[in-house]
């Protein structure tokens, strides 16, 4: 019996063309294989061709993706990029760590130290007074009590300072603090140049005619001051520095300083001695000088070193 031809297939688009082209000749050949077996011919088993096999293999290809599998791609993805900065900024996360465990440390070093100087911790405990020969270091001492318990770095100087002026011969003074415990007051004393003789007795002054202290009788050792013009003059100015600079064996016989001007400083010694020093300047040298004429001029009454370098002994 004759096989009817085929029917025409419509035609297919270009992404669907060949998987449907398979499909209907693989219908085309099972209804062949029908129409045999009606004529009573044998036919072998149809087996799966390789054609079958790739359009399951495309579909799947072509198969849509879900949401899930691209979000678990890119939570992948991230993943791995993560990876590979880590591994490779290692080095530079170890050094950052390094660096910056380090300003911590200096960091609570400094805190910590700066927290417990300002606290009681070092708190003032002892007051030391060094340099003190003619006041008493001990009325020095009780004056700054009120420091006592105060932490040593909030010692307030100002107020040092206004315990200290109840003490006029406390020419300059320096604080020193001694942790835990101890504050060290290290004083200067002012050095006196002798008296000045008024209605209220005898006032001791320094050299900047700073009033030391009022006696009613001459303190032993200080000579009288007869300067025209008081300790604010020009005159005083260079009779004071004249006195620190003569030597120590003739401070100790001074009895008189006597000026009208800043250039006729004179000296009267207790031997009777009167030396004409001059201005102040070249005071060292007049000094020396005046050391070596007395030796070779025991009986000199008068001694003029107004000149260093012609000293006329009389």
């Amino acid at each position: 019996m004759r096989r009817p031809p085929p029917l025409p297939t419509p035609p297919a688009g270009p992404a669907e063309g060949a998987p449907r082209r398979r499909a209907q000749s693989a219908r085309g050949r099972a209804r062949d294989v029908e129409q045999d077996e009606q004529a009573g011919g044998r036919v072998a088993p149809l087996r799966p061709e390789p054609e079958v096999a790739a359009e399951t293999a495309e579909d799947a290809a072509v198969r849509p993706t879900s949401t899930r599998d691209v979000w678990r791609a890119a939570r992948a993805r991230r993943r791995a990029l993560r990876a590979e900065i880590r591994r490779f900024t290692q080095r530079s996360r170890r050094r950052r760590i390094v660096w910056l465990s380090a300003i911590g440390a200096v960091v609570l070093l400094i805190g910590g130290t700066t927290a417990a100087a300002y606290s009681p911790l070092f708190a003032v405990e002892k007051i030391t007074v060094l340099g003190a020969t003619t006041l008493d270091a001990a009325a020095v001492e009780a004056a700054l009590a009120e420091q006592v318990g105060t932490p040593l770095a909030l010692v307030d100087s100002s107020e040092v300072k206004a315990a200290l002026l109840a003490f006029p011969l406390i020419e300059t003074y320096a604080l020193e603090a001694k942790p835990p415990h101890d504050l060290t007051v290290r004083i200067v004393e002012r050095t006196p140049v002798g008296v000045i003789r008024s209605d209220a007795g005898y006032t001791v002054v320094d050299a900047a005619g700073v009033a030391l202290a009022t006696t009613s009788d001459q303190p032993a050792g200080q000579p009288v001051l007869e300067i025209d013009g008081g300790t604010d003059s020009v005159a005083f100015e260079s009779a004071g520095l004249v006195v620190r600079s003569v030597p120590a064996d003739v401070r100790a016989l001074l009895t008189g300083v006597s000026a009208t001007t800043a250039d006729d400083v004179t000296l009267t010694l207790s031997s009777g001695l009167t030396v004409v020093w001059g201005s102040s300047e070249d005071s060292p040298m007049k000094s020396e000088v005046l050391t070596k004429t007395l030796l070779s001029n025991p009986e000199a009454s008068t001694i003029d070193v107004t000149s260093p370098h012609a000293v006329v002994v009389g």
